[in-house]
């Protein structure tokens, strides 16, 4: 059981990082030509696209994304309780919901900081990806950066934020637990 409940997990968490990504992508601009970008657009298309036809964007952000991160995040909770605990409630199905999608918005958040960082020590010259990462998560490390200046030449701001989204998760963790 535990295998399967894995595969159900990964297959919901993986998609909805996507439309998550997206709906990020589009509130910070990011180029849409980039091939992450289009990627992103190509593997959620075929559900914001019908969606956007009954929800309109509202001050610059893709609200039919955000929707169908919901609506990801319901489906998977909801398929989990009928699969391993036999049952199904509105309440939990809400509230579950909405706690993967903040959860799996901060896990995405990790995970392209990490790359971000590997990415500037490795990489050789222009890379879409690290261009992309960029975009993404300059906003967040710009503040940072006015309060602790790169020290000859390191940037901590990274860091920073890596260690703040942690205590961000730790505390979020405490208070649904």
């Amino acid at each position: 059981m535990n295998a399967m409940q894995f595969l159900v997990e990964i297959v919901f968490d993986l998609f909805l990082m996507v439309v998550l990504l997206r709906f990020w992508l589009q509130a910070v601009r990011a180029d849409f030509y980039n091939p992450l970008s289009q990627f992103v657009v190509k593997a959620t298309s075929f559900a914001v696209n019908p969606l956007r036809k009954i929800i309109p964007g509202f001050g610059g952000l893709d609200i039919a994304s955000l929707v169908l991160a919901f609506i990801v995040a319901f489906a998977k909770v909801s398929v989990l309780l009928m699969m391993f605990h036999g049952g199904w409630s509105a309440p939990t199905v809400l509230i579950s919901g909405a706690l993967t999608v903040v959860k799996e918005g901060l896990n995405l958040l990790f995970w392209v900081l990490i790359i971000r960082a590997i990415l500037s020590w490795v990489s050789q010259g222009y890379n879409p990806i690290e261009a992309i990462f960029h975009q993404l998560t300059e906003p967040m490390l710009r503040p940072i950066r006015k309060v602790i200046p790169p020290l000859g030449g390191l940037d901590l701001s990274i860091l920073v934020l890596i260690i703040a989204l942690q205590f961000l998760q730790i505390l979020f963790m405490d208070f649904i637990g």
